[in-house]
């Protein structure tokens, strides 16, 4: 089976918290898998591997097309937004094994889709977030740099 990009790249570099310096052409891929920028414009960086989150179950809030609900948020998810998401349709508590989906808990890191953290944003109760997790197209979703520096707390790795 083909590898994602950013599969790849992981296996390459061991795990690391950013991507291989191996170009894209020397893993036979597109050139359109060129490696996807963080809020800030650097290297998007590990949100969390345990549990394994992102779209793709890599680690990294990294999106594509089959990515509808734009998972583009590195948030730390609190209680007030577990609660608030739980409230509004979208249960993330509750384990879903079906989408390799473990259930969360305060404290937690997650790649947030972009429109639930607008939404909760709105309502007062968005989650705290990693910039240098966060893939650079979440600016595309309504959600501005300034917003989330509101909420941005230090990154330590994944």
């Amino acid at each position: 089976a083909r590898l994602a990009p950013r599969q790849a790249s992981l296996r390459l570099s061991g795990g690391s918290n950013s991507r291989s310096s191996v170009s894209t052409s020397a893993l036979g891929l597109s050139a359109n898998a060129e490696m996807a920028k963080n809020v800030l414009g650097g290297e998007l960086q590990c949100c969390c591997t345990s549990p394994k989150t992102g779209f793709y179950r890599d680690g990294f809030c990294n999106t594509g097309p089959q990515d509808t609900g734009r998972h583009v948020v590195c948030a730390q998810v609190t209680a007030e937004f577990l609660n608030y998401s739980k409230s509004r349709g979208n249960d993330l508590m509750t384990p879903a094994p079906m989408f390799s989906f473990p259930g969360l808990k305060p404290g937690d890191r997650w790649c947030l889709c972009a429109s639930r953290w607008k939404e909760a944003y709105d309502a007062g109760c968005a989650p705290p977030v990693f910039l240098e997790a966060t893939h650079e197209n979440v600016l595309r979703y309504g959600i501005t740099l300034e917003d989330l520096k509101k909420h941005a707390i230090p990154y330590a790795g994944c």
